[in-house]
């Protein structure tokens, strides 16, 4: 269901410029020159096998512009040019007058719709009265500030060119900068190359062209290294100052100051016709040991007007006047040449990346990693304030941390081989895995930075912007290729779906609601989402493994899931790891009725007791989703999907697993029907541990034919998987910790095996025979009865004498009462006392002494309370007194 509404603004430019274009023969006598994309806005139109892209088109402002990489294109392409006439006209709007450069007249004679109204003009003006404008790239010198000045007001430009000739006839010039197309089409993020580009017989695509080459670092940034670094040697970042990483991701973007491994904590961009450099923290702004390199670095964002240098950050004054320049302490204006200020604030933001487009020196400073210690849940990548700044620049601030200390400056002429570049290694390495290509040796070494570095660059979530799906059609491209873990291959049966959710009613927290549908590896989908649920703290989640990891050797990237908060009725939605999708519900949420409309996804073998009958799930079990998911009354299982293709019987794992989860409930005395399913994914890796506890409980893969296993349970019991369900259901009231962090939990494994399973607790777990249990309640008697000694199957073995005496039921009554109190002790010796009093009431006896016997801190009052009851005289500690 792909709607207009659904597809992002470049998209639907992109289909209205290409309308009725099946094809681009470009071979002949015209070399078109490679133009380079940056920031938001700017997507290509035609683009060659090598990557290089030959025709592109972008927004700045109110307005757009198309440019071409030849003049002759202008009319070579008649259908293009008059599809860009329409299309640059703007919605709505009725300016039918379309102004021409007297070089390009020739536009007119192919301009056939009566839609438009031509003229050709000597040059521009802002009287002209034109909706478009049509020029090619040599002469929009004199024109530059009122064109652009057009185009942000609503305008359409049509600019055609190329400029490696241009370069070849300057060779001391930045083409970038000093080429006259680029002082217009420049600002909208679109830059005439010094390069040449293959001219050939192409094909035009249904969506925005893609390749992994156009990955490439879009510039050779030797010279401006030799500027910048004129005296400087080293960068002294020594000091109390714990400066951040910085991610440089743009075409234009490259480092600058890095340590020993590559990680950057100054860097520079290109923007517009403007420049910027961050440093990522602000204290290294007013540090005399780098003024050389500021003085420098303010010239080179000033690019020789001369102007005034407006400083935000106390106490930088003084270090960056040394430059020469007017350096004075103010906010943000429009007159100045530089802006300097910090990372810690998005003020003013449109209006500096608006000013750095059109020509303005941007100097930020600041680090991310506080501002992510004290904002828990948050993005830095896109909720910190310098990023909602630098991001479309391609540079972000991360909250990894740089040690300080003094780091060598890079050789310029040696700065791509051994300095490392993000984007200069993903085009290496997709080349590479695509085709080959040797890597050298510093290459092979960075590689698992570059991973580091895609996990963070994915959490930029820029999904309608072209050049952030380009970098995730490369990264999906490496994916297929190498196989790693996450990816799979085969999933090709793709259709609409309509998905309709006849309750959802979620009281405690979040809860993940399943679709039986799955997304390919970088794979897209559009989503029509009902009104009820928008802006209402919904998300949608696109794969299932939530664990972050953090280890030295990974098995998969440290970030495989993706989620998109609900805020319209038209979701777009992609994971480049691909995944189960879910809707996530809030909590505290009762909807009734929801539908949901997926435009395409995979089916997966999806089983929901009372709803998927014998015969669905004789075809579900073989859909072509790598993920399964099998959701019983209580607690959904989610299994790589070889494990469910033999399962003939669901229904009677289902039965199994009711008993289970009723075992469960029994024991905390909760009703039988959970307020939210429990949940257990698998994984090829997981954060900590074997299995960990949580919503959803992760388990490594092996477990996954171990849960939908009935002979396993029976026979060998899963003490694992239901320990991780016993942590669920853990009380901070009547918990220790951390003495009994991994000790109450283990209530559940023994009596889920021996009430509902029929395993004795000494089959069901080694730790569990009656000789290890008596030796280790002698050998901490005999160890003085230590409290710090007092944890796990030690502690365990203090519960377990308990439920000897008085069984299963004690600790029920014991639960029940606590269901009903409130106003807890927060300390573990209130909380002990509370216990020992709660479970003597239980039983109607008095085991302080049996307690004390433990080493827990029985209190003189708690004594006293008890003091009615008989006490227990005989219990198993007595023995070791």
């Amino acid at each position: 269901m792909t709607t207009k509404a659904a597809q992002s603004h470049q998209e639907r430019g992109y289909m209205s410029l290409m309308k009725g274009v099946r094809e681009l023969d470009l071979r002949g006598t015209s070399v078109p020159g490679h133009l380079v994309l940056t920031g938001d806005h700017s997507f290509p139109l035609v683009m060659n096998s090598h990557g290089q892209v030959l025709m592109a088109a972008s927004f700045y402002g109110s307005g757009r512009i198309v440019v071409l990489g030849h003049e002759s294109y202008l009319t070579a392409f008649p259908a293009l040019v008059e599809n860009a006439l329409v299309w640059l006209r703007g919605d709505g709007s009725e300016n039918q007058s379309v102004g021409i450069h007297k070089n390009v007249q020739g536009v007119a004679h192919n301009v056939s719709t009566p839609l438009f109204q031509t003229r050709t003009v000597g040059s521009f003006s802002r009287d002209l009265g034109v909706g478009v404008y049509v020029t090619d790239a040599y002469s929009v010198g004199p024109d530059q500030k009122d064109l652009v000045a057009f185009l942000k007001a609503g305008g359409g430009v049509l600019i055609a060119g190329q400029a490696w000739s241009w370069a070849a006839d300057h060779p001391k010039e930045n083409t970038l900068l000093q080429f006259v197309g680029n002082k217009l089409s420049g600002v909208a993020g679109v830059y005439f190359s010094e390069h040449h580009a293959e001219a050939e017989y192409l094909p035009v695509y249904p969506q925005i062209p893609s390749s992994w080459m156009v990955v490439q670092v879009g510039k050779d940034f030797e010279e401006d290294l030799e500027f910048l670094l004129q005296g400087v040697s080293e960068f002294d970042i020594q000091g109390e100052a714990l400066p951040s990483e910085v991610l440089v991701h743009g075409p234009l973007a490259f480092p600058i100051g890095t340590t020993s491994d590559g990680r950057a904590f100054l860097a520079g961009a290109y923007y517009g016709r403007g420049r910027v450099i961050v440093v990522t923290h602000e204290a290294f702004l007013r540090k005399e040991a780098l003024s050389q390199f500021w003085i420098n670095a303010i010239h080179w964002l000033d690019e020789g007007q001369n102007g005034v240098v407006g400083i935000v950050p106390d106490n930088a004054l003084q270090v960056l006047s040394k430059s020469g320049l007017k350096c004075v302490k103010t906010s943000f204006r429009k007159d100045l040449s530089v802006f300097v200020c910090t990372a810690y604030s998005s003020d003013h933001m449109d209006e500096i990346q608006e000013f750095v487009a059109e020509g303005g020196g941007l100097l930020v400073g600041g680090h991310a990693w506080y501002w992510a210690q004290t904002h828990p849940g948050k993005n830095p990548m896109t909720d910190f304030s310098g990023n909602k700044i630098l991001n479309r620049m391609g540079l972000s601030i991360l909250e990894a941390t740089i040690s300080g200390g003094i780091y060598k400056a890079p050789v310029p002429s040696r700065a791509v081989k051994d300095t490392y570049h993000f984007r200069h290694l993903l085009y290496r390495f997709a080349g590479h895995v695509t085709q080959g290509k040797e890597l050298t040796k510093h290459e092979e070494e960075c590689l698992g930075k570059l991973g580091n570095d895609c996990a963070c660059f994915l959490h930029l979530k820029n999904h309608d912007c072209s050049s952030y799906a380009q970098m995730v059609s490369t990264l999906t491209e490496i994916l297929k290729k190498t196989g790693m873990p996450q990816s799979f291959d085969g999933c090709s049966s793709r259709c609409g779906f309509i998905l309709t959710f006849v309750c959802v009613n979620v009281i405690g927290g979040e809860e993940w609601v399943s679709t039986g549908l799955y997304l390919s590896p970088g794979m897209k989908t559009y989503m029509v989402i009902p009104e009820e649920i928008v802006n209402k703290g919904w998300e949608v989640q696109v794969g299932c493994q939530t664990d972050k990891l953090n280890a030295e050797e990974l098995k998969r990237a440290p970030c495989v899931h993706e989620r998109f908060p609900i805020s319209s009725e038209m979701m777009h939605v992609r994971n480049l790891w691909g995944g189960l999708i879910y809707l996530v519900a809030p909590p505290k949420t009762r909807v009734e009725g929801v539908e949901v409309i997926v435009q395409i996804a995979v089916p997966a073998p999806y089983y929901k007791s009372g709803v998927t009958t014998a015969a669905d799930w004789s075809l579900l079990r073989s859909a072509p989703s790598p993920w399964a998911e099998l959701e019983f009354d209580n607690i959904i299982f989610t299994v790589p999907s070889e494990f469910v293709r033999d399962l003939d019987r669901p229904d009677e794992l289902a039965a199994l697993w009711n008993d289970i989860m009723r075992g469960v409930a029994d024991l905390a005395v909760i009703p039988h029907k959970f307020a939210r399913k429990e949940r257990f994914v698998t994984d090829v890796q997981i954060s900590h541990g074997w299995m960990h506890a949580g919503y959803p409980v992760m388990a490594h893969r092996s477990t996954a034919g171990e849960l939908v296993s009935i002979k396993h349970a029976k026979t060998e019991g899963h003490w694992g998987i239901i320990h991780e369900l016993g942590h669920n259901q853990q009380r901070a009231c009547w918990e220790f910790p951390s003495h009994t962090t991994e000790c109450t939990c283990n209530l559940w494994s023994v009596y889920v095996h021996e009430e509902v399973l029929g395993i004795n607790r000494a089959k069901a777990h080694p730790n569990m025979t009656l000789a290890k249990r008596n030796s280790r309640a002698e050998q901490y008697a005999k160890g003085g009865r230590n409290l710090s000694k007092w944890s796990m199957w030690v502690a365990l073995e203090t519960y377990m004498q308990l439920e000897d005496k008085f069984g299963w039921d004690a600790f029920k009554r014991v639960f029940a009462a606590y269901h009903e109190m409130s106003n807890f002790p927060k300390d573990n010796k209130g909380k002990m006392n509370l216990y020992a009093v709660t479970f003597s009431q239980a039983v109607e006896m008095n085991l302080s002494g049996f307690f004390k016997s433990w080493g827990w801190p029985i209190e003189r009052d708690t004594e006293d309370k008890l003091s009615k009851l008989p006490p227990w005289t005989d219990h198993p500690m007595v023995q070791y007194d």
